[in-house]
């Protein structure tokens, strides 16, 4: 089987791996990928992911058998439709499916028409508005821009003149075509959780969760990031937390977009918190989450290829996926700046010298022979180990071997509480 794989990041890196795993596969093509899926197969870097029609003809061309997209971009833009108006197989859904995670009001609206249990929210259209809200409530308050932000979009503060500084910057442009629109939602406390689903025709298969780390800096300070690391299995909460977000907001939720026109086929994340009132949806994503994916696949032993060629044809059925019982810890590294205006350019070394760990690349590139960084998070360290306390020492034990100047790493992922 011939694989198209769209995307370049951490999350395309591990799915590849993946992938590349399966006797079904004979060939995996990325568009565009990276230094670490070149390893793995041919990349195709003149063709936009984000556009369907370059996507699909490229799908053409390689006859391929199956396009797996994994970042949300390309969906949105609709590259999926594009391919299944074409008769090419792909595991991804359509750009209305895909407004789960483009829109977050209107990821609020089926929420509330499908009965999931979510924060309390509201959605402005004008700056004004939306700061008298805020002089309205006490805080702690949370600011999102409506639409996609690469993971930036979102301010959690005690601090209202930063959270209306955050609207402004969400009306002034900051983030584009994003935040014409700003959501404003209740603060909820708790421990956070990653769900991931596969579903297509109605059928939603759980992987198994994992926690990630948002914030910057140890502690859980400093701004939002798209995520600074994450681990799996998380604890004995594991089975609840899937059985709840099935029941509670996956299958309401694909019986609503079905009642809407929409069949939704793709990886759909939810985010859990487990509040003192019990489990609440904080967001949707239309894809799996990124650190997340990179300690989940070296955990799956059931083929992922059979599974996803089964969903982009209707036929999950019953599937029932089969895990490893190992450990797995994922330490980002991260560049100077990042998650602002992150340097790029810097030589990266060391990664030849790691044996006991899978290293992920999330942004890099060749440059004139040297191996550099091109965005914001560089790599991503993954240890593998018996118990959590293993995986965690390797995998901090090779982020050490890997340098680049000005390298941001936290020194708390999977840590054990206190």
């Amino acid at each position: 089987m011939r694989v198209l794989l769209i995307g370049s990041g951490g999350r395309e890196h591990a799915i590849g791996w993946k992938l590349a795993q399966s006797p079904l596969i004979t060939e995996l093509i990325s568009c565009p990928g990276n230094p670490g899926l070149a390893e793995l197969g041919p990349i195709e870097q003149e063709v936009s992911p984000t556009d369907p029609e370059g996507v699909t003809d490229l799908a053409k061309r390689h006859e391929i058998d199956l396009v797996v997209v994994g970042p949300e971009a390309p969906l949105a833009a609709g590259v999926a439709d594009a391919l299944i108006d074409a008769d090419i197989a792909v595991f991804g859904p359509k750009q209305a499916g895909a407004m789960l995670e483009s829109s977050k009001a209107f990821a609020k609206e089926i929420m509330d028409a499908a009965g999931v249990p979510t924060a309390a929210h509201e959605t402005f259209d004008d700056r004004d508005e939306a700061n008298a809200y805020l002089r309205s409530i006490d805080g702690p308050y949370v600011v999102k821009a409506d639409g996609l932000a690469a993971g930036k979009g979102v301010l959690v503060t005690a601090d209202r003149t930063a959270a209306m500084g955050w609207v402004d910057a969400c009306f002034s442009g900051q983030f584009g075509e994003a935040g014409e629109r700003v959501v404003i939602e209740e603060h909820l406390d708790g421990d956070e959780v990653s769900t991931f689903f596969i579903c297509s025709g109605g059928v939603a298969v759980p992987l198994e969760p994992a926690r990630d780390y948002k914030r910057l800096l140890d502690g859980d300070e400093g701004p939002n990031t798209g995520g600074m690391g994450s681990y799996s299995p998380i604890s004995n909460t594991d089975d609840y937390s899937v059985g709840w977000a099935g029941r509670n907001a996956v299958e309401p939720t694909l019986r609503e977009l079905a009642g809407r026109g929409v069949d939704y086929t793709g990886f759909l994340y939810v985010g859990l918190m487990l509040t003192a009132d019990g489990p609440k949806v904080l967001e949707f994503n239309c894809r799996l989450g990124d650190p997340e994916t990179q300690v989940l696949m070296p955990r799956l032993d059931t083929d992922l290829l059979e599974l996803l060629h089964a969903g982009a044809h209707g036929a999950l059925g019953g599937a029932d996926l089969s895990w490893s019982g190992r450990h797995a810890v994922d330490v980002v590294l991260a560049a100077p700046g990042y998650p602002g205006q992150a340097e790029t350019g810097l030589a990266i070394i060391g990664l030849e010298r790691v044996s006991e760990a899978l290293v992920f690349h999330a942004g890099t590139a060749y440059r004139d022979g040297r191996l550099v960084n091109t965005g914001g998070r560089v790599v991503n360290v993954v240890g593998i180990g018996d118990t959590t306390a293993e995986a965690r020492s390797d995998a901090y034990a090779a982020a050490n071997l890997i340098q680049f100047r000005g390298k941001q790493l936290r020194a708390d992922i999977a840590q054990p509480q206190a």
